[in-house]
């Protein structure tokens, strides 16, 4: 048998895949991910994407076969919490300091939310790698920090607000853009923090 024989499709298409290093494929993630933040999803193109990344159009279609492939397999790539490793020894130094690293990254994620917002209505891959991205990974660390504080003491397991801190932490971030014409900076979410949330656990 011939190796032209032996290499189905499958084979080709593995080979092909595998010249992309994953620093280069990063590259082009940060690239389609950064023109939905300022372009919105729709004017994104793998044209323009293409262009922006000094690469063939046909490079991103052996990769990506349609738009919406590309900008989920983007999505996916930022699967990561950045609440991981916060571990002040009390429940407020926590949320304190998950507030403050919410409020550095929340313009990003915001600007991507409002983005992909008409878009995820009607695609339902691109609304799982949205949520599994940019909410997921972050209420769970988000849980696990809560859960430390009831393994400490500080409050107790059926304390009624803490199915709700989650919703709380994220909503305000979603919420001032729309109210207030600003982003939820770090010192704003600090102050949100000590104002709404630790009064509502019953912490100072």
């Amino acid at each position: 048998m011939t190796s032209q024989a032996a290499d189905g499709p499958e084979t080709v298409a593995a080979s092909r895949r595998s010249k992309l290093t994953p620093e280069r494929e990063q590259e082009f993630f940060d690239a389609v991910l950064e023109q939905i933040r300022e372009c919105g999803y729709e004017a994104v193109t793998m044209e323009g994407v293409a262009a922006s990344t000094r690469c063939s159009k046909s490079t991103l279609y052996r990769q990506w076969k349609t738009k919406p492939q590309f900008v989920v397999a983007a999505l996916r790539s930022r699967r990561r919490s950045r609440l991981v490793g916060i571990d002040t020894g009390s429940l407020a130094g926590d949320l304190r300091e998950a507030a403050r690293a919410v409020g550095r990254w929340s313009m990003d994620d915001t600007k991507m939310l409002q983005a992909l917002g008409h878009a995820v209505t009607s695609d339902e891959d691109l609304a799982r790698a949205l949520r599994e991205a940019l909410v997921d990974p972050e209420i769970e660390a988000l849980r696990e920090i809560l859960r430390r504080g009831v393994e400490r003491g500080e409050i107790s397991a059926g304390h009624p607000a803490l199915e709700y801190i989650p919703a709380q932490m994220f909503g305000v971030v979603r919420a001032r853009p729309v109210v207030d014409g600003e982003y939820a900076d770090p010192d704003y979410l600090v102050r949100f923090v000590e104002a709404a949330v630790l009064p509502t656990l019953g912490l100072t």
